[in-house]
């Protein structure tokens, strides 16, 4: 059997064609992070009550291919909000994608709506 990595694009808010009801705002712990699954991808949300601000990234961490950075250690960096690897600390910008500590690709971003109560998550296929 062959199973090959799920394909992680970021996506603009402009882009997005399908707005997937992720859960209800109540469901998403704040200050860390909770998975969702859409289709075969999975993604990590993040809600920041401070700034009341919701962030979603792909949950695999690109440093070693581990579905890990919704357990991943939230909080901010020089102002941007941010998530660590749990395993290995690799941190990246919740705002660009960009790793911000180290030779690591970026992670995708996805756009987040809060709706009546629901956190919705937005794909663009």
């Amino acid at each position: 059997m062959t199973t090959t990595t799920p394909d992680y694009r970021t996506v603009e808010p402009a882009d997005v064609t399908h707005w997937f009801r992720a859960g209800q705002t109540h469901q998403f712990p704040a200050g860390a992070g909770a998975t969702i699954l859409y289709q075969d991808r999975q993604i990590a949300v993040f809600y920041f009550a401070r700034q009341d601000k919701w962030y979603a990234c792909q949950n695999l961490c690109p440093h070693k291919l581990e579905n890990v950075l919704g357990r991943g250690l939230t909080g901010e960096q020089d102002g941007v909000p941010r998530v660590a690897c749990p395993l290995h600390k690799k941190t990246f910008s919740l705002t660009t994608g960009e790793n911000l500590n180290g030779e690591c690709p970026p992670v995708a971003l996805y756009p987040v709506r809060v709706e009546d109560g629901y956190v919705y998550v937005g794909f663009a296929d």
